[in-house]
C-alpha cells in the first residue's frame, strides 16, 4: 500500500510538472469606426494628420495647389447653409474648406467633431469684403466684421468628398 502511494505521488508530481504552455490565439479586434459620408465616396486610409498636413503647409506659396487627404478637428461651420467650413491643425493654424462646385454642404452642428477631406490643398490670399462674408455666415458681431480691414493669406482647401467621423 505504501508502494501503491509513493507511486501515485510521484506520478501526480510528474504531471504537475509537466512544461506545458498554453497559447491563446487573440486576435485583436479593431474598434469599428462610423462615418457619414458627404460628397465624393472616400476611405479613410491614407489620411495625413494635423501635424504632417501643417508642416506641408507651411512648404507651400501662395498659388500652390497639392491633391490631399487630411483628418483634422472642425472649428466652426458656416451658420447660414453649411456651405464652408474651417479645420484646425495641430501647429493652430487653420484650414478653411470649401466644396468642389458647392455640390454639397456640411451639417451646421459638426463643430468639434473628426473629419477626414479629400481633396485640393492650398494658400490663396482671401480679400477683405470675402473675410467679412465668412464672418457674418458664421454670426460675429457687426464689430467683428468691421474689424476685418486687410487681405490675409489662408490656408484653403477644395473638397470633393468629407468623411465625419461619429
Amino acid at each position: 500500500m505504501k508502494l501503491i502511494f509513493r507511486l501515485l505521488i510521484v506520478a501526480l508530481i510528474a504531471v504537475s510538472c509537466k512544461n506545458e504552455t498554453k497559447q491563446n490565439a487573440e486576435v485583436p479586434v479593431e474598434d469599428a469606426v462610423s462615418y457619414t459620408s458627404v460628397g465624393l465616396a472616400i476611405t479613410d486610409d491614407q489620411s495625413l494628420l494635423t501635424s504632417k498636413a501643417a508642416e506641408q503647409y507651411k512648404m507651400m506659396a501662395l498659388g500652390d495647389t497639392i491633391p490631399t487627404k487630411m483628418t483634422a478637428k472642425v472649428v466652426e461651420v458656416c451658420q447660414a447653409k453649411g456651405c464652408w467650413m474651417t479645420l484646425t491643425l495641430e501647429d493652430g493654424n487653420e484650414v478653411m474648406v470649401k466644396f468642389k462646385d458647392y455640390g454639397f454642404f456640411m451639417p451646421k452642428d459638426i463643430a468639434g467633431k473628426e473629419v477626414i477631406v479629400n481633396g485640393m490643398a492650398f494658400v490663396n490670399e482671401v480679400p477683405v469684403d470675402e473675410q467679412q462674408h465668412y464672418a457674418e455666415d458664421a454670426g460675429k458681431s457687426k464689430e467683428e466684421i468691421a474689424a476685418i480691414t486687410t487681405p490675409k493669406k489662408t490656408y484653403s482647401f477644395e473638397a470633393d468628398g468629407v468623411l465625419i467621423k461619429q
